[in-house]
């Protein structure tokens, strides 16, 4: 399990990128699909990794709270399936069954909704407020699978509890950690590529 901090931070007052995106089961979504009246938290995660699997049903409920507040949620994969089929859309669906998640979790077959997203790992986390501009860009909380910090979701509870209350984006904001997203040969982001 190799633990890769993001280095690719989208820009705090971005704009969320649209995307087009099936799930699993074939029926399509766009960002005006997924978004609330109040937000968007976009995850980009899949089926093999640690760190996701780690969070995978505090996730679950937290989506659950975010659809209360009126902020939607969406999950992403962007993985090579071809390399990594463990995270392909038949075992999405498992997947997203096993941990009780009710948000669509789509597939990025071309990678260029990460890349439009500057994601690098997975879990990845992207909180956007109503208007969808990025209020943001980190981890859900300190916890990993090898250490014993309890799973709180305090990182993105703050960042959330923020955009309601119409405050400035937190101050401190930490990278995400995790498994890196797994590039098709020659799409790889410019940094990650040998030169």
């Amino acid at each position: 399990m190799a633990e890769v901090p993001s280095t690719r931070i989208l820009p705090l007052g971005s704009t969320a990128p649209e995307f087009e995106l099936p799930a699993a089961l074939g029926q399509t979504y766009t960002l005006d699909d997924v978004r609330g009246p109040r937000g968007l938290l976009v995850m980009f995660v899949c089926n093999h990794c640690p760190f996701v699997i780690h969070l995978a049903a505090a996730l679950s409920e937290f989506a659950k709270e975010l659809e209360t507040q009126g902020i939607g949620v969406v999950a992403i994969t962007s993985n090579d399936i071809e390399k990594y089929p463990a995270d392909s859309p038949a075992k999405m669906v498992e997947f997203s069954a096993q941990y009780g998640w009710n948000f669509p979790y789509l597939y990025d077959a071309d990678q260029s909704v990460a890349h439009a997203y500057v994601a690098a790992c997975t879990p990845d986390f992207y909180l956007f407020d109503g208007e969808l501009k990025l209020t943001y860009c980190g981890q859900f909380d300190g916890s990993r699978p090898k250490n014993t910090t309890p799973i709180t979701g305090d990182d993105l509870r703050a960042a959330v509890q923020a955009l309601l209350a119409g405050e400035a984006p937190i101050q401190t904001q930490r990278p995400s950690t995790g498994c890196n997203i797994k590039w098709k040969p020659g799409n790889e982001p410019d940094h990650f590529k040998l030169h």
